[in-house]
């Protein structure tokens, strides 16, 4: 296995866009009328338009990194907007990871999240 790559429903591709583009500084590898292909360095998530399946589905996502403070600050600069009023700054989260969350107007949530190093 390589990478999973989730697909996330909205109403309106547009907000898909605004969140993973404009938002996390992702770059469109692939559009058409019901679908893009997002990536910035190496994660990838397919943005689809589906009323439908966007009224059952609000996902939360989660992002592995190495330098959360950096993305924090990148993030937090460019779209204040987007941080989740539960989890708005970089915070060690009881389970000993380093975490901050966004939260899009249509409620999909995406967990940033440094683990501790622990090299012997």
């Amino acid at each position: 296995m390589l990478r999973l790559i989730p697909k996330v429903f909205f109403n309106r591709m547009e907000e898909g866009l605004d969140l993973f583009v404009n938002g996390l500084g992702c770059q469109v590898l692939y559009r058409d009328d019901s679908l893009a292909v997002v990536e910035r360095e190496g994660i990838k998530a397919y943005v689809v338009e589906s009323p439908e399946y966007a009224a059952k589905d609000r996902p939360e996502l989660a992002i592995e990194t190495q330098c959360i403070e950096a993305l924090f600050q990148e993030i937090s600069a460019r779209r204040p907007d987007l941080l989740h009023p539960n989890l708005p700054r970089v915070t060690k989260r009881p389970w000993g990871a380093l975490e901050f969350s966004l939260l899009d107007k249509t409620h999909v949530c995406i967990v940033f999240r440094q683990w501790p190093d622990v090299t012997p």
